[in-house]
């Protein structure tokens, strides 16, 4: 199944083929963020911003998750080569 960024139940993102692809989506964005470890969980966590989260979801009609995978690793790898 899909997953997509989601903030307020209202989808934000593609659809990509796996939860570890959004991640890095959301990181790339800004929207991760490390909070301190509790008591059941040694070192620092990555959580969401805000009301943002990762949810399974329905592929658009149409739309290939694993393209919007590929365009998004594209892309990212265009922008490492500008900002060297």
């Amino acid at each position: 199944m899909p997953y997509a960024l989601f903030c307020n139940d209202a989808q934000l993102s593609k659809a990509y083929p796996d939860e570890a692809d959004v991640w890095k989506l959301a990181q790339r964005s800004g929207l991760v963020v490390d909070v301190i470890a509790d008591d059941d969980r040694p070192g620092p966590r990555r959580v969401l911003d805000n009301d943002y989260e990762i949810k399974p979801c329905r592929a658009a009609q149409g739309e290939d998750p694993a393209k919007n995978k590929a365009e998004a690793e594209r892309l990212s790898k265009t922008e490492l080569e500008l900002n060297s």
